[in-house]
């Protein structure tokens, strides 16, 4: 629909300026499907069987194998009750962390604002469909891939999407992609795409198909590798001359238990799990959330950390210091020159509740007598412009001429 200019949209996809209506954006919901990507559902049990999977717990096992074949059986219990304590520490470990990160999507889900019948109501973004007009404003994070309806043109950042640094001006009528963010300005779009379906969708798709291995893995499948080829062409050695001395098969059993169990570190992975799981949990009540456990030895390889984000690492909450007035304002006659509490109120003057910005919401906050703004109309509202790092508002006293 890219091609469709904003009429011929809004043909196709049955909507207006006015929105959808909450039966039709139900009946969109349940036939294009939540506004999200489609996460990967794992079965637990083959997650569980995993990790007796690989170089490290097949040698394991083999021992195992041949301490029962042995009748070994003291061998053969320590050797499994590591290779199972290795599985369940490293399982539950991750198993935990995904309940940890469910509810912190569930926490951060984003919002938009969304016009059904008629009125503005404020949502999850994943109840979104097409058809829907959001409201955009400086700060948003585009929900989903939508066409710019009538207003001002707003500055989009474009750079988790092109890579290109600077903010673009899109003009009335223009689409603005899923994942990006208004600099500048604020206007109604319409939605025409959702989920998979939208630009940021399509893309992560080819990137969830990708697989990676970490350098913690890498490293632990090499020293498996080399022990696995040493073990094997050891007891192959031993096998060949018992064969050919006319051993017993038993006896030979027991030599090739001996060293299969001396060449495997068959503690090895438990105590890396049980280590890591350790720093799991440490790194936990310091507010970390440890997805997989190899991610710890990923991090301590870090020598340079860059980030651009503040409100994921810093506590996320903004409060009004101490304001001072250099010059007196002629909104209040009864003011005294330099009275903070005049800052305050001018400055809130200057805010809007319904945007739900944090700085408008801290300005808000610090009113001694928030029914004072009762007594005056808002006429026009600027948002924040980072080029001139104000916002403005063009109000009336009621009662005023």
């Amino acid at each position: 629909m890219d091609d469709l200019d904003g009429q011929q949209l809004q043909e196709k996809l049955k909507s207006s300026a006015n929105g959808l209506s909450q039966t039709e954006a139900l009946r969109r919901l349940a036939q294009y499907g939540s506004n999200e990507l489609a996460e990967k559902k794992t079965n637990q049990i083959l997650k569980l069987l995993t990790y007796f999977w690989g170089p490290i717990p097949w040698m394991i096992e083999a021992a195992a194998l041949l301490s029962a074949v042995a009748q070994h059986w003291p061998d053969f219990a320590i050797i499994l009750l590591l290779l199972l304590a290795n599985a369940v520490i490293g399982f539950w470990e991750e198993h935990q962390a995904g309940h940890v990160i469910a509810a912190l999507k569930a926490k951060l889900a984003m919002k938009a604002q969304v016009k059904r019948d008629g009125q503005w109501t404020t949502l999850e973004s994943r109840e979104l469909v097409p058809g829907d007009v959001i409201h955009l404003r400086l700060g948003d994070i585009v929900p989903a891939d939508a066409r710019l309806l009538d207003g001002d043109p707003p500055q989009v950042d474009q750079s988790a999407l092109t890579g290109e640094s600077l903010a673009v001006t899109r003009q009335c009528g223009d689409a603005v992609f899923s994942g990006s963010i208004i600099r500048r300005g604020e206007i109604d779009a319409m939605v025409y795409a959702t989920g998979a379906n939208t630009f940021f969708g399509k893309t992560a798709e080819l990137v969830q198909a990708a697989d990676s291995v970490s350098h913690f893995q890498q490293a632990v499948l090499k020293i498996g590798n080399v022990l696995i080829l040493l073990a094997v062409a050891l007891v192959s050695v031993i096998i060949t001359v018992a064969v050919l001395r006319g051993d017993p098969l038993l006896t030979t059993l027991q030599f090739a238990l001996v060293l299969t169990v001396a060449a495997i570190p068959v503690a090895m992975p438990t105590v890396l799990s049980v280590t890591m799981a350790v720093g799991a949990r440490l790194l936990t009540k310091q507010g970390a959330i440890v997805t997989r456990l190899a991610a710890i030895e990923e991090l301590a390889g870090v020598d340079v950390l860059c980030s651009d984000k503040t409100g994921t690492l810093t506590q996320n909450k903004l409060t009004l210091g101490d304001p001072f007035s250099v010059r007196s304002s002629s909104l209040d006659s009864s003011s005294e020159d330099r009275d903070p509490d005049l800052v305050i109120f001018t400055a809130a003057l200057a805010s809007r509740s319904d945007n739900k910005d944090l700085i408008d919401r801290a300005v808000l906050d610090g009113l001694s007598d928030s029914q004072r703004l009762d007594n005056y109309e808002l006429i026009h509202f600027q948002p924040f412009d980072p080029v001139h790092k104000r916002t403005e508002a063009t109000v009336r006293g009621l009662g005023v001429r």
